[in-house]
């Protein structure tokens, strides 16, 4: 009894000595984080310039420098870092050609596959180590064919063709960069009997529209010669290993293996300029493509063919087992520092990279230096930041998924939050997307940021506009570093960005100059950014009660399934149990709110003989928690990797985000077949989405049934 007593008396002391001990207040220091003494345009440029000085692609000597350049940055202001490195299979073009046969008198033409300089390039030295434009993990062979044209390369766009009575069977087709993932359009070919893909920039969608427009470097637009390459990988992380870690001398499947896995393509296939692409267009004949298909002004009359003109394509790549290299720093912290919030960009870029990735590399190194400065002044996190730049996105989101995938598990158990930045900055316009409890943990970070292009306003109020809330996106998608967070895991993320697509992606072109000129002149949007981003990760990490809201999961949730009734309103498929687990999902949101308040309540002695400290880390873990309730450990159907079943790809475009994915996916082969047995298997997986956001709920309400 006299044990127990004192036990008491010296906690409460120790409590007591804190409470007069305590540092300034962490609000001050998110307020410093933003002032005008750590937002530094200055830096984010020099960051800029640094890492953009030759092409990095991913296994380059060049990345591996610019790994070490963010390291140093990151050892520079005292934040502890390492690389964590792993071995993954990689492609680089060996050889490519490709030619082009027509009736005669016309003479055959054979393309050159280059993107040219232009007159004053600061960057003509180092041109010659940006490599042969190509589709990473393209299917190496040889093909002669007549060429058809088909429009995207969707799969409408294929019904559109087989409407008006044209063949692509053993046919090279051409399709346009600019609607769906290049990965799936080369699938869509080989799904409708293609033998091979060309997928081109049209002048329309890139090139400003023909006519008499400029191009970089006289104005934004992607020249005729610009390429955009890219992977054509369907998977995530390394193909030789899915689902573990490419570590060492780690199991790997074969080349047969990753081929009947069904991610990496069948055809060979070349991504070429507008300029090449418009030669072909003009050698095909046949029936006049639809008005919504059609070219500029300027442009040639667009035909669908087949032929009568010929293409030889060939193309042969050299895969290798590579070293990528993820740098990873972190600022443990000082209360919990078992608890994670993880922010991520990728590093590794097709050639410069200046808008894609290393805008938003420049702006999470600027972070490094506004928290290590904060540091300096006294500031310590409540939970521990990581700050991660990954390597080899670009051929399939390696270095993130790999990481993940050695980390699963703690990362299941401690990770806050992964916020997310790619392309930071590639124009005007602020942009990002969510998991819904996350959502006004956003809106409030933008009210708290001034609007770079018009000062006189906070991002929040450029972002809204004239409607009452801003269009904040879902992170299902595979474009991007959060995938394996979300869509593996199951943690809750953000990712942000300002301008959205931009002309020169992924081509020699995206380089400092185009940024300097086109994307953001002053680097205002860069520094914004980081303000957005670090401000999100400065109340996740810091605040006593992590800000999640999922009352707004809750009516997200609701609106997805209203949708979904009047999709299936006549196929006698029940949403009552959908219907019922959102509202238990609702009540158990407003419990935790309503939990939260009554600990706030309780200040002083009161809350500490309550151990109220324990009560707020118990309720926290539920906010981390519910979010992982929302995957199944059998994922999609015939898609097991992804495992979260609220959000995740398209099953026909990867850069489409779907609610209820797997219930999509079934809708889609139940029109598609029309049995029985089909439409079962979509109540089925209503069923599974159903038990899914109950377990949310159950979560957050904490207690066991």
């Amino acid at each position: 009894m006299l044990k127990t007593a004192t036990a008491i008396f010296l906690g409460l002391a120790t409590s007591f000595t804190f409470f007069l001990l305590s540092p300034a207040p962490k609000s001050t220091f998110h307020s410093l984080y933003t002032s005008a003494s750590l937002s530094d345009n200055t830096s984010i440029a020099h960051h800029l310039y640094t890492l953009t000085r030759r092409p990095h692609v991913a296994g380059s000597e060049a990345n591996a420098d610019a790994a070490a350049y963010v390291l140093s940055v990151f050892t520079s202001v005292n934040i502890k870092s390492h690389i964590a490195s792993y071995e993954v299979s990689l492609t680089y073009p060996a050889h490519r050609s490709l030619s082009l046969t027509r009736p005669p008198p016309e003479p055959p033409t054979t393309f050159s596959l280059r993107q040219e300089i232009y007159d004053g390039d600061p960057y003509a030295d180092v041109s010659d180590q940006v490599q042969p434009t190509f589709h990473a993990y393209a299917k190496s062979g040889t093909v002669s064919a007549p060429v058809a044209y088909v429009n995207y390369g969707r799969v409408e766009d294929y019904v559109t063709l087989k409407e008006m009575g044209v063949n692509v069977s053993g046919t090279v087709v051409l399709a346009k960069y600019g609607e769906i993932y290049r990965g799936h359009i080369v699938k869509n070919a080989y799904e409708a009997g293609a033998i091979g893909a060309l997928v081109y920039t049209d002048r329309k969608d890139y090139g400003g529209g023909g006519g008499d427009t400029r191009w970089f470097p006289d104005d934004k637009w992607m020249p005729p010669s610009g390429v955009q390459v890219g992977t054509v990988y369907n998977g995530l992380g390394d193909p030789t290993t899915p689902g573990w870690a490419s570590t060492g001398d780690c199991e790997r499947l074969s080349e047969e293996e990753v081929e009947k896995g069904g991610d990496v393509p069948l055809i060979p296939s070349l991504p070429i300029s507008a300029a090449d692409g418009e030669t072909i267009l003009r050698s095909i004949g046949g029936h006049v493509a639809k008005e919504d298909w059609q070219g500029s002004k300027d442009a040639p009359t667009y035909r669908v063919g087949p032929g009568p003109g010929i293409v030889n394509l060939s193309y042969t790549g050299k895969q290798i087992i590579g070293t990528i290299q993820n740098v990873i720093g972190v600022i443990e912290g000082a209360e919990e520092p078992d608890r994670f919030v993880i922010l991520g960009n990728h590093r590794d870029a097709w050639t410069f990279g200046a808008a894609d990735p290393n805008s938003g590399t420049a702006a999470l190194l600027q972070i490094a230096e506004r928290l290590g400065k904060m540091q300096k002044e006294g500031w310590k996190p409540r939970r521990t930041i990581v700050l991660c730049n990954w390597d080899a996105e670009e051929y399939g989101l390696l270095g993130s998924t790999e990481w993940v995938e050695e980390n699963r598990e703690m990362l299941a158990s401690r990770a806050v939050a992964y916020l997310n930045v790619d392309c930071a900055v590639a124009g005007p316009g602020f942009h990002a997307s969510a998991t819904p409890q996350l959502d006004e943990l956003l809106k409030r970070a933008t009210q708290e940021v001034r609007d770079p292009d018009n000062p006189s306003q906070s991002l929040y109020d450029s972002w809204v506009g004239s409607s009452n809330s801003p269009l904040i996106g879902r992170l299902g998608d595979g474009g991007s570093d959060f995938a394996a967070f979300v869509q593996h895991v199951g943690i809750p993320a953000t990712a942000m960005f300002f301008g959205g697509g931009y002309p020169v992606y992924h081509s020699m072109y995206d380089d400092f100059i185009w940024m300097q000129k086109f994307g953001d002149p002053m680097f205002h949007r860069h520094v914004a950014v980081a303000s957005v981003w670090g401000l999100v990760a400065l109340w996740l990490a810091d605040e006593e009660f992590l800000p999640y809201n999922y009352l707004s999961y809750a009516r997200e949730l609701q609106t997805y399934t209203k949708d979904l009734k009047v999709e299936i309103s006549d196929k006698n498929i029940s949403l009552t149990p959908l219907f019922k687990s959102i509202e238990e999902l609702q009540k158990a949101a407003a419990t935790v709110i309503n939990q939260r308040k009554a600990i706030e309540e309780r200040k002083g002695w009161a809350s500490i003989w309550n151990k109220d400290h324990l009560k707020v880390r118990e309720l926290n873990d539920r906010l981390m928690m519910a979010e992982r309730a929302f995957t199944d450990q059998d994922g999609l159907s015939q898609r097991s990797w992804y495992k979260h079943l609220i959000y995740g790809p398209s099953k026909h475009n990867d850069y489409e985000s779907k609610s209820f994915p797997g219930i999509n996916d079934a809708i889609e082969e139940a029109k598609y077949v029309n049995t029985a047995e089909a439409w079962h298997l979509v109540q089925h997986e209503v069923w599974r989405v159903s038990r899914a956001v109950r377990h949310a709920s159950l979560i957050l309400n904490g207690e066991l049934t």
